[in-house]
């Protein structure tokens, strides 16, 4: 990545889930305001399980959103209909359907984590949300996960054993907690320069002025 020689880069820590959809509109908004101001950014993709508990086969997504937060039917649809758009009018797809399901992603986070060994962490993040939620795949399938590894010039096979082995479990965890015991009970969360929290999908307007304040701009955005 390329950053300017007169300011470095702004890291920016998010802390998401890969199956969060607000997630994938933050980033995204978060990404066009970059753009736009020619903000150079420094992303690290921190672990968060919205369902740590879950079982391996996932959930229905209607009922488990019906169950956990007590939304109706109409009220998911809203949500859904709200969510297309703004990934749309941002260049992220969702195509949410009936009979979705919600997975544990403790493997999904492992394999950022090795990806993010070679090189390729946000990358892998950036596959597996649109693994999710544009391709309606099982981000707790090994074979998906190995997939994604590959579809990025990875070794697929290296991926699964890693996964097998559960050589990144540990660290992910520790990680998680981290922030956990920081206070953060939701997601998107995004700290800014080490030391400016922002919950929440902001809108690009409102992360381009964070952005602005915070006077780290340059040529290019990873």
């Amino acid at each position: 990545m390329e950053t300017s020689e007169a300011r470095p880069a702004l890291r920016v820590d998010i802390i998401s889930d890969v199956v969060c959809p607000w997630c994938a509109v933050g980033y995204n908004q978060l990404a066009f305001a970059a753009r736009r101001a020619g903000a150079v950014l420094d992303i690290y993709w921190q672990p968060f399980e919205l369902n740590p508990d879950m079982a391996p086969e996932g959930e229905d997504l209607r009922e488990h959103l019906a169950a956990k937060y007590g939304s109706t039917a109409e009220q998911s649809a809203q949500v859904r209909g709200q969510l297309t758009e703004l990934g749309e009018a941002l260049g992220f797809t969702f195509r949410f359907f009936d009979g979705m399901r919600i997975y544990n992603t403790f493997q999904a986070h492992q394999l950022i984590e090795w990806a993010e060994e070679r090189g390729k962490g946000h990358e892998m993040k950036q596959a597996l949300l649109t693994a999710y939620f544009t391709d309606g795949k099982n981000v707790s399938d090994l074979e998906v996960l190995a997939d994604a590894a590959a579809s990025l010039g990875l070794e697929g096979a290296e991926a699964r054993a890693a996964l097998d082995s559960g050589k990144h479990a540990d660290s992910v965890r520790q990680r998680a907690a981290f922030w956990v015991n920081q206070g953060i009970r939701g997601v998107p969360a995004m700290v800014f320069d080490g030391r400016h929290l922002v919950t929440g999908a902001q809108g690009v307007e409102n992360y381009a002025s964070i952005l602005e304040q915070l006077g780290d701009t340059g040529s290019k955005m990873r």
